[in-house]
């Protein structure tokens, strides 16, 4: 399971290892969101009347998980940073128009909903078809 989980890039041994560790079976969740919920990197919702409003992200839940998967997206950044990112890429709108660190936060979210679904079907990382990354 930890080798699988390496092969999406910005996580490492030591997060891999940490999603063995300490969190409960992927079968326990109902869908990504979910699992991303349990790690607190979803947005709070004040929603009612069928009006969504999503407030700041929550920050509660599993720390660890959610720690080192933050410090992976940011090394992603870094790293694409220095390279050429797509213009065509939902990576580029987003650190077009918002601050690093929310767009860490957001690549977060991401990278934990493709591990949920990387360990519920059982496959290794597969990149975006048709761009760079994210």
């Amino acid at each position: 399971m930890a080798r699988r989980l390496q092969t999406m890039p910005g996580v490492g041994p030591l997060t891999a290892l940490a999603v063995e560790a300490f969190a409960p079976a992927m079968e326990s969740f109902k869908c990504g969101r979910d699992f991303a919920a349990w790690l607190g990197l979803v947005p709070r919702q004040h929603s009612s009347g069928g009006k969504d409003r999503l407030g700041r992200v929550s920050k509660a839940g599993q720390i660890d998980i959610r720690r080192l998967l933050i410090i992976g997206a940011m090394t992603r950044l870094t790293w694409l940073g220095r390279k050429a990112i797509r213009p065509d890429t939902w990576l580029a709108r987003m650190t077009e128009r918002k601050p690093k660190m929310l767009v860490a936060i957001a690549l977060a979210n991401k990278m934990a909903r493709g591990i949920w679904a990387m360990l519920t079907k059982g496959e290794d990382y597969r990149g975006p078809a048709g761009s760079f990354s994210a």
